[in-house]
């Protein structure tokens, strides 16, 4: 006996929707979309959209690989050049990018803050948590869009801190829902849609791997994704920009008062997605 499926669109419906027309015929797979053609980032893409995520593999295992993608279809001289645009445009982004403020945060120079600061959970993690707050882009930066990176990175962890938007599975979506949002309302449209590509990479895969494996996480991770949205509004600059440093004595409740971080959920909220969106 056959085994039932689920009806897909008739010969009329098919019609109806693809139109009379039909696309270009080649030798070989090309379109007008240069993420399309480029075998890398088309791989990483149906990798990242499709895939489980096992505890065989760190969840980041294919972050080297997106990024090699990345830099395989980014136009380097247009990309510099809206950064310079957006430099002479906003004089607090030229100030920010002339300092080239770097943190160096180690045991040593966080020790002492009271329990509930932002430098006592900084201090924590850098202690307890066997991870790296400055783990990527190490080097010292060429370019203004390499400091963004580097700044970027630095403040990556910190940022999951002060929001609320844990670095579980959803919360990571969440956050870079919220610095998304906040590039779009800081920067012009060309620059933040590049500022934003690779997040959103990240977030359309995670709505698809999660719709296809872990379905029981995607309510919270739709709930995320608004959260986030709701938080990058209300900010005045990316949290990038942000210099946490001037705030590791302050409570972490009054940063959040703060910045307007109300949208974050309380502490632990999402804890559960760690162990529902694997395996």
């Amino acid at each position: 006996m056959n085994e039932p499926k689920p009806k897909i669109t008739d010969a009329a419906e098919s019609a109806y929707l693809m139109g009379s027309v039909e696309p270009a015929r080649s030798s070989v797979m090309t379109s007008n979309s240069k993420y399309l053609n480029n075998a890398l980032f088309r791989d990483q893409f149906a990798q990242n959209g499709l895939k489980r995520d096992g505890w065989d593999l760190p969840a980041a295992y294919l972050i080297p690989e997106i990024l090699r993608a990345f830099s395989e279809v980014t136009d380097g001289a247009r990309l510099f050049a809206l950064v310079e645009a957006d430099k002479q445009r906003i004089p607090e982004f030229k100030a920010w990018l002339d300092e080239r403020y770097l943190s160096d945060f180690n045991e040593g120079n966080l020790k002492g803050y009271e329990p509930g600061t932002l430098g006592a959970r900084i201090y924590d993690f850098v202690v307890k948590s066997g991870m790296d707050i400055d783990f990527m882009f190490r080097g010292e930066p060429q370019n203004d869009y390499d400091f963004i990176n580097k700044r970027r990175v630095q403040n990556h962890d910190i940022e999951h801190m002060v929001t609320g938007l844990c670095p579980s599975p959803v919360g990571e979506i969440g956050l870079i829902v919220a610095n998304g949002t906040a590039c779009h309302n800081y920067f012009s449209l060309d620059l933040a849609h590049e500022m934003n590509l690779n997040g959103y990479f990240l977030t359309s895969t995670s709505m698809m791997r999660t719709a296809c494996h872990y379905p029981s996480v995607s309510p919270a991770l739709l709930d995320a994704i608004a959260r986030g949205y709701a938080l990058g509004m209300k900010q005045k600059k990316p949290l990038f920009m942000a210099r946490w440093e001037n705030y590791l004595d302050w409570k972490i409740a009054d940063v959040r008062e703060e910045f307007n971080f109300q949208d974050g959920p309380p502490d632990g909220y999402w804890d559960w997605t760690f162990e529902a969106a694997r395996g």
